[in-house]
């Protein structure tokens, strides 16, 4: 989104436990509750410790072109004025 890199969820989260957050998230959205879609994001993985184990680096909500992902992100057809 406008060139940043965001964290998707936690892969290892079952299907049943996601679909309730994200509800959950909706809910916080909608009633502009920020404590609650941080919590929120946070139990989906999308903030807070990372998830993986692999040791790579947390490049969430950075721009990408200044992120080793930089190369990639130059390659996408991204049209003008759309969210990307």
């Amino acid at each position: 989104m406008r060139g940043r890199l965001w964290r998707c969820s936690n892969p290892a989260l079952n299907a049943e436990r996601r679909a309730v957050l994200v509800k959950e998230l909706m809910v916080a959205r909608r009633t502009r509750d920020r404590a609650e879609v941080d919590r929120t994001k946070r139990a989906l993985g999308e903030r807070g410790p990372v998830w993986w184990d692999d040791g790579a680096p947390d490049w969430n909500r950075h721009l990408a072109k200044n992120t080793p992902y930089a190369d990639w992100y130059a390659s996408l057809q991204i049209p003008p004025g759309t969210a990307g």
